[in-house]
């Protein structure tokens, strides 16, 4: 997606201007911020695509800054932090981020990954309806619309994306690196943390009991299945 255009936020003046000669290179435009703060200053004065945000940051940390982003805009967000281990990447994964690389990283690594938290969701396949009900469930997959129990669902581009692989592939138990190279793309598939993240927080806001799901299943040492009952049905009607 060679023209989207990024935010670069990281307190070293340095790896700002070694970052957006880098992706100014690659056809993307670019804006940088020094801090979280500034960061929301920034994307309150016009669209972006994509951020690329470090966590060690004086002031608004890291972590902060992407609930804030997270809360206020829809566009892929991107961690960059030395931290590698496990509950640091969960805990960014919670706070709103697509995707975590670890420092040091090689500029093709992270030109792969700005590719795919930019790349277009999964297409359902053709014979896909275009709105499934299932239990007090409505997915609208041409207008990216889910409401449960007759509420309106926000959910991010990663979240959407993972339900409708799900759905449209309902009772099916779908293994884990599938999903991960069907929604996060090729490069992907040992990010197992990635799909627990994701899917305890698609059951949070879709499940009317999130502990006892009825509609995303755990398939164990597998993967996940979408549920469909037995008479649960689809429309093709158009959508107000």
């Amino acid at each position: 997606m060679s023209g989207a255009k990024i935010l670069v936020v990281d307190d070293d003046l340095q790896i700002r201007r070694v970052m957006r000669k880098m992706l100014v290179a690659q056809g993307y435009s670019v804006n940088d911020a020094r801090s979280g703060e500034e960061a929301l200053e920034v994307l309150r004065r016009g669209r972006h695509d994509l951020v690329l945000l470090d966590l060690a940051m004086p002031g608004m940390g890291g972590l902060e800054a992407c609930r804030a982003i997270r809360a206020g805009w829809d566009l892929a967000i991107v961690i960059l932090s030395v931290r590698d281990l496990e509950k640091e990447k969960i805990g960014a994964l919670d706070a709103g981020a697509d995707d975590y690389v670890t420092k040091p990283f090689s500029m093709q690594e992270l030109l792969a990954r700005i590719r795919a938290s930019l790349r277009r969701s999964p297409l359902a396949p053709e014979a896909a309806p275009p709105v499934l009900q299932v239990e007090g469930l409505e997915i609208n997959f041409a207008a990216r619309r889910v409401i449960a129990d007759g509420r309106e669902i926000r959910l991010t581009r990663k979240e959407f994306d993972l339900l409708q692989y799900l759905a449209t592939n309902a009772n099916t138990p779908i293994p884990h690196r599938r999903l991960l190279q069907a929604v996060w793309g090729p490069d992907y598939g040992n990010e197992v943390v990635y799909l627990r993240v994701f899917i305890n927080q698609l059951r949070k806001k879709i499940e009317p009991e999130p502990a006892k799901p009825r509609y995303i299943l755990t398939e164990p040492c597998i993967g996940y299945q979408f549920h469909m009952p037995i008479g649960a049905g689809s429309q093709t009607r158009s959508q107000s």
